[in-house]
């Protein structure tokens, strides 16, 4: 790692930042509508994306710094084990092809804004609509640090900030100067802001995985003495392989299925979802998102790169930008930087807005203020996204950064559990709401508590999300066996809830409501009521 600032990569870093931040202000007037203060114009870009511009700022919030970094640092470590994000994401597109058209319909016809609001009007259930409320924030929060984390990383390979002995402040004011100017183009602009900025980021990104996967192996003689060389390092330190192991086969599968499965249930993927302007929109987003999952393969492949190129890093977040550092002209590792940089910045703007939107729609509105206007729930939701992303903030430089991924990957098993409610509740009103509040219960005590004992060689506790399961012996991914008990548990209890006739809440929404497109006669978005059902 070089000692000192390079100035080059810098200079590029700082050009394309300043670039994409005029762009981050700009686009509070790019289809500027008429009444900017409700959140369906700063939290949704008044559900009027077409398809390009939705493809885009899907592939800016689903792939993000922490993927670019992420993932082959986990291939660097531990070999083929960490390609499970790949076979994920194929997996995930024939899944909401099949339930996002429905939810988009559904939302649209009666102006729900996060996934609680369907879920409250599907099941008549605050409580419920709560819980997957808490839920969908609490499994934000790390996700956001972990796009700070990116931008860090990236700064400490350039040079920038110090050594571990500098001053707290100077060592941390390039962060957060990058924080204050994403607090204020997201608040000033809402989710125009990431939705025409993913354009720079994804075009970045295209770039530089398209010229690394020719340049770096040209520079390293080929792929074959890459994957000889990846091979050799693994079977000296005995950590994963090149291709995986027999006894880890369970953990990659589960890993890969639970991904997929919990993927969509993030709130800052439906807020995606939900500014398209129709459900054709998201159909064909469906069929060309896939493109993604092509980078992502390639992009994986850096990890025996690097290996290959001798990068010894003791933080294995640091490789990938190391390894640009090393291999790229200084001007390109620039763009290479600015791609991960901005990487982080589109999916922690939309993860911020999403987060804000939850806590005003389904904890403001339904429990503090029920008659609150559109202005105020605005009001409301732009102050909370600043909060969420201070707190991001101080995530960040107050804890280790293996902490803030262990609670990463708890998040995801946290967020797996909410999809009995989303996805069951969009094909079926069979299950009861109290059997689906139980069974996140369980799924989310389970999960936390397994994951709690799991240790690693740096953590005592919540070390990594995979363990035993039960009755098969094999280990697997925690959400995706959290999440079995979970339907196990609502299925017994809706039997025995039907038996003894518990009320059952009131459905808001008609069979019709799940097809309904922007252009049919009739369909109009409906404002919720504030009281909506029983608060059960």
């Amino acid at each position: 790692m070089n000692d000192g600032v390079n100035g080059v990569a810098l200079a590029v870093f700082i050009f394309f930042f300043v670039l994409v931040t005029a762009m981050g202000f700009m686009a509070a007037r790019w289809r500027r509508a008429e009444n900017e203060h409700s959140l369906d114009e700063w939290g949704l870009g008044g559900r009027s994306f077409g398809t390009w511009v939705t493809w885009f700022l899907l592939g800016g919030d689903l792939y993000t710094a922490y993927t670019f970094v992420a993932v082959p640092a986990a291939i660097y470590a531990a070999g083929a084990s960490g390609f499970f994000a790949v076979p994920y994401t194929i997996l995930v597109y024939p899944l909401i092809f099949t339930f996002l058209p429905r939810l988009w319909s559904v939302s649209h016809k009666h102006g729900y804004v996060t996934t609680s609001d369907f879920v409250r009007g599907r099941f008549g259930s605050k409580s419920l609509s709560l819980a997957v409320a808490v839920t969908g924030i609490l499994a934000t929060m790390p996700y956001i640090a972990l796009q700070l984390v990116g931008i860090q990383a990236v700064l400490d390979v350039m040079g920038v900030g110090g050594g571990e002995d500098t001053n707290w402040f100077i060592k941390d004011l390039p962060l957060l100067i990058a924080f204050g100017v994403l607090a204020a183009y997201t608040y000033s602009s809402g989710l125009r802001a990431p939705a025409l900025i993913a354009f720079v980021k994804d075009t970045l990104i295209y770039i530089v995985i398209a010229v690394a996967i020719i340049y770096i192996p040209i520079k390293l003689g080929g792929f074959d003495d890459i994957f000889a060389s990846a091979s050799d390092k693994f079977t000296e330190t005995g950590a994963g392989g090149v291709v995986p192991n027999a006894g880890g086969q369970w953990t990659y599968a589960t890993l890969a299925l639970g991904s997929a499965l919990a993927l969509f249930m993030y709130p800052h993927s439906i807020t995606a979802t939900l500014s398209s302007r129709s459900r054709e929109v998201i159909r064909r987003n469906t069929t060309i998102l896939p493109l993604y999952s092509l980078m992502l393969g390639l992009l994986a492949l850096l990890g025996f790169m690097a290996i290959a190129a001798g990068v010894k890093v003791e933080n294995g977040q640091l490789a990938i930008p190391q390894l640009f550092e090393n291999m790229f002209p200084d001007w390109f590792a620039g763009v290479a930087f600015a791609a991960i940089g901005i990487g982080a910045l589109v999916p922690a703007a939309i993860m911020s807005i999403a987060a804000a939107n939850l806590f005003t729609r389904n904890i403001y509105k339904d429990f503090i203020k029920p008659d609150a206007t559109p202005a105020q729930e605005t009001k409301v939701s732009k102050l909370v996204s600043l909060l969420v992303k201070v707190g991001a903030l101080i995530f960040v430089l107050g804890m280790d950064k293996t902490v803030a991924i262990n609670f990463q990957l708890l998040g995801g098993i946290w967020i797996l559990q909410t999809f009995p409610a989303l996805v069951g509740g969009l094909f079926t009103r069979w299950f009861h709401r109290w059997a689906l509040l139980g069974g996140w219960a369980v799924g989310m005590v389970y999960g936390t508590v397994a994951a709690y004992g799991v240790a690693s060689p740096t953590q005592k506790h919540f070390g990594g999300s995979s363990d035993e399961i039960p009755g098969i012996g094999e280990i697997g991914y925690i959400g995706l066996t959290a999440f079995v008990l979970n339907v196990l548990v609502t299925v017994v209890l809706t039997v025995v809830l039907k038996a003894v006739k518990a009320p059952d809440g009131v459905d808001e929404t008609k069979p019709a409501d799940y097809t309904a497109d922007a252009g049919d006669p009739g369909v109009q978005v409906e404002l919720p009521p504030a009281t909506a059902g029983s608060s059960h």
